[in-house]
């Protein structure tokens, strides 16, 4: 008696996704008049999001971040360099971002992906100018020598809002961070100091004499929300970010204060009571995300 059921059931099934493949728009369209997505999640709703600190242990500074299956490896490397004479009492800061072929169909080994500068810029653009790091802490010997903070992102899978799980991963990765020690050679020279050769009695005296981490201030987060028709939709899947192709990214830090809004063309226009309610939802998902960081450092300091 049930197999007519379930045979019924499967069909349905069948012809669903066949609606789905080929008349994509038209499928979520009738989800969104429902005020709902494919993925059972209201319109204004990000994904889980999860961060795990020291993913990378060879690195001075690492997080993995998940929102939903968009899924980031970030970790800094730490390098003594010159300061520049325009800036004797600062270091710096080198951001790339990576799309290797594992993390989406539509990247081709051999060919570099056409977002991956994109985003980097984007990093760079909000780390340095939000202000949530002081570039003077960087610094080692006036004029002599400084930290160059090397941050590397990895897209591990790449299901949409892409920006907003790299700089989550990136600012998780600075939170993680702590600078080596270093020490002056008899040469005059700035060389780090081993774990083993801290325990000992050095004849030289360490420029730091313990590992610290940077102070952090106006930590940026991220929301990315598509605009389609009259409905905004928050945290989009990479699906979505292919049908309905009108993005506005914004960037707040930690006070809500607005960093950066980014709408790189589409069809849609973005008025202001749009991009108004696009903030409102980015402030919620500050606050979200804020919260997700000091877990996730609470556990480290447990650990």
């Amino acid at each position: 008696m049930g197999l007519p059921n379930a045979s019924e059931d499967l069909s349905a099934e069948m012809e669903v996704d066949a609606f789905r493949r080929l008349f994509p728009l038209r499928y979520f369209e009738r989800h969104l008049s429902e005020s709902i997505r494919p993925d059972a999640r209201p319109l204004g709703r990000a994904r889980d999001t999860t961060i795990s600190l020291g993913a990378v242990a060879s690195a001075d500074g690492s997080a993995l971040a998940k929102i939903g299956s968009t899924t980031m490896l970030a970790a800094i490397k730490m390098e003594v360099m010159t300061p520049s004479l325009e800036s004797p009492d600062e270091g710096c800061v080198s951001i790339d971002f990576h799309m290797p072929p594992i993390c989406s169909p539509i990247v081709r080994p051999g060919r570099p992906a056409e977002a991956a500068p994109v985003v980097a810029k984007q990093l760079s653009d909000t780390i340095l100018s939000s202000g949530m790091i002081n570039l003077k802490e960087l610094s080692l010997v006036s004029g002599k020598a400084a930290w160059m903070a090397y941050l590397d992102i990895y897209c591990l899978d790449a299901d949409g809002a892409l920006f907003d799980a790299a700089l989550l991963s990136a600012v998780a990765a600075f939170s993680h961070l702590q600078i080596p020690v270093v020490s002056l050679d008899y040469d005059g020279k700035i060389v780090m100091v081993t774990e083993e050769q801290k325990e000992e009695n050095l004849e030289n005296q360490p420029v730091n004499k313990d590992k610290r981490k940077l102070t952090l201030s106006s930590i940026p987060f991220s929301l990315t929300c598509i605009l389609h028709k009259n409905y905004i939709l928050a945290d989009p899947t990479a699906e979505e970010e292919s049908i309905m192709e009108t993005l506005v990214t914004l960037v707040l830090d930690s006070s809500c204060q607005l960093v950066s809004l980014y709408k790189p063309g589409g069809p849609v226009l973005a008025y202001t009571s749009a991009v108004q309610d696009c903030i409102a939802l980015t402030r919620q998902r500050v606050k979200e995300l804020q919260d997700i960081l000091d877990e996730a450092i609470s556990g480290m300091e447990i650990d």
